[in-house]
């Protein structure tokens, strides 16, 4: 989007994906490069059956995680000790700077709306492969 534009309201249809730095493909969505976005990023993420990410987590900026259908777990905290199952129809809540990994154990498709608080999405993504072997699957 060009910068010198005037902010207006825009449509984005989820069609187009991107492979993020955490190893999961996006449908892009809201953000700084689809509709110039300063404060918000919304996107759809397909996590297939078996799929995971890489341990990350996202500096200074918060996530709201509304899962639309299936079931993701993830496994939280700095040596990833948490573990939480999201359920179709659940939020899930991820504080800044706060070790992940998300991961679809099922025999399905798991789908989700995923918001965070920066509009570039991946600046803020810190991958951690020290805590990668930390959960088997």
């Amino acid at each position: 989007m060009d910068a010198s534009s005037k902010p207006t309201c825009r449509i984005v249809k989820p069609g187009s994906t991107y492979d993020g730095k955490q190893g999961l493909s996006y449908f892009e969505g809201i953000a700084a490069e689809t509709v110039g976005s300063a404060g918000i990023y919304m996107h759809l993420l397909t996590i297939p059956p078996g799929g995971r990410a890489k341990a990350h987590l996202h500096q200074s900026h918060e996530t709201a995680i509304y899962m639309l259908s299936g079931s993701a777990h993830t496994w939280y905290g700095d040596r990833l000790e948490h573990h939480v199952v999201v359920h179709a129809g659940e939020l899930f809540y991820i504080p800044a700077g706060v070790p992940h990994l998300p991961a679809n154990l099922s025999n399905t498709p798991c789908t989700a709306i995923i918001a965070r608080t920066d509009p570039n999405e991946q600046e803020s993504v810190v991958l951690l492969p020290e805590l990668d072997g930390l959960v088997e699957i």
